[in-house]
């Protein structure tokens, strides 16, 4: 159904309405039931034709106030000049007719004192809303509108305010990622040219026949190349990550066996710094996944935790079985700030802001083990220090229930 048409409907049934509830409160005679079906006609119509109108001219009004006083007085007009011709019609005197010309012209007065006195705290708090969103719309995103009313306008109110959190949130978030991406490339760019810059030179050296041994540079240039592999392996890893295109066929793996196999193969590295690597478990602990990619998630782990132990440390590995398969690995270190925890697996980020290439690395370990572990059904979190600490769980398989 139309606009217009339930315009229509809506008054017509107003109409018989009132010609209904006049028919059992006065029972009138056929003239008194004509000449008020004619003046209930007439209002109805007045009223139609505003209802049709005042929207359509309120659209284009550049004032809340005027908006509601025209609407108020066009109210109010229909009814006294509804009251006005049924007073007249009712055959009073001059005197007792003049009186409810004055009511009404009071009434009318009174309908336009009202209708400005309640728009005007109406515009105020519209107006305080535009001002918000102006100040919001140039970057002042800690602009609030104040306004606290329980109608629209306090909903919509509401909504700006709510926008304005948000968009401030979202600033704040980008200014991060921002940061966090300048500090990536820089280390991107250190981890890159250190070993660039040796290739360069022991190139040079073998060409200009200044090298002593070449052998040894051969062997120095080979672990250079090989560094420079696994940046780029570990890049190529994280855009798969990122864009959802990483795919692990699963199959049953041993997290006791796949933890211990990790500690073997980092225990010459821990020893140098005489960290000592133990694993702590309650039996296997078989769970649907990919083999390489939880042997890549563990030593990523323990390979950041022998990073930040204190020299001649301990750093544990946990594996135990419940609910679900669960890994910790705890170093003795200073730990994660608690503001870096919920970021702490986010791309780009890491831990230690000053950074040097043997304690940062370019912070892809934990963005890479969220990924395979998110990939594979799991969930991974760190702990805020003192100690470090960084835990995933992953379902186990039905089979080892």
């Amino acid at each position: 159904m139309t606009r217009a048409a339930r315009v229509v409907v809506g008054f017509v049934s107003i109409v018989v309405i009132g010609l209904a509830w006049f028919e059992v409160v006065m029972r009138p005679s056929g003239p008194e039931r004509l000449q008020l079906g004619l003046l209930f006609g007439a209002m109805a119509a007045a009223s139609g034709v505003a209802a049709w109108v005042l929207p359509r001219w309120a659209a284009h009004s550049e004032s809340v106030r005027r908006t509601s006083m025209v609407l108020s007085m066009t109210a109010v007009v229909i009814v006294a000049g509804g009251v006005g011709l049924a007073a007249s019609r009712m055959f009073l005197s001059s005197h007792d007719l003049t009186v409810v010309l004055v009511v009404l012209g009071v009434g009318v007065l009174a309908g336009v004192g009202f209708a400005l006195a309640v728009a005007r705290p109406w515009t105020d708090d519209l107006n305080r809303m535009a001002a918000t969103a102006e100040r919001v719309a140039t970057g002042d995103f800690a602009a609030r509108s104040g306004v606290t009313r329980r109608d629209e306008i306090g909903h919509l109110a509401g909504a700006l305010d709510t926008m304005a959190v948000r968009l401030a949130a979202a600033e704040e978030d980008r200014s991060r990622d921002e940061r966090s991406r300048r500090e990536f490339l820089a280390a991107i760019g250190h981890d890159l040219r250190t070993p660039l810059s040796a290739l360069q030179a022991a190139l040079e050296a073998l060409r200009d026949g200044m090298s002593p041994d070449p052998e040894r540079y051969l062997r120095s240039m080979e672990h250079d190349v090989a560094a420079l592999r696994s940046l780029v392996d570990d890049l190529f890893l994280l855009a798969k990550i990122e864009s959802g295109s990483l795919e692990i066929e699963p199959a049953p793996v041993d997290l006791t066996e796949v933890a211990d196999e990790a500690i073997e193969v980092l225990r010459p590295m821990a020893a140098v710094r005489g960290i000592s690597l133990r694993l702590d478990t309650t039996g296997r602990a078989i769970v649907s996944g990919g083999p390489e990619a939880l042997s890549r998630v563990m030593r990523n782990l323990l390979d950041n935790a022998i990073r930040y132990a204190p020299d001649r440390s301990e750093v544990l590995v946990r594996v135990t079985n419940g609910e679900g398969a669960t890994v910790a690995v705890t170093d003795q270190g200073p730990g994660f700030d608690p503001a870096f925890v919920e970021r702490a697996f986010s791309s780009f980020q890491r831990s230690d802001p000053a950074r040097a290439r043997d304690t940062g690395g370019a912070g892809l370990g934990l963005a890479i083990a969220q990924g395979f572990v998110s990939a594979m059904g799991g969930t991974i979190w760190a702990d805020p220090g003192p100690g470090g600490k960084v835990s995933f769980r992953l379902p186990v398989t039905t089979a080892a229930r």
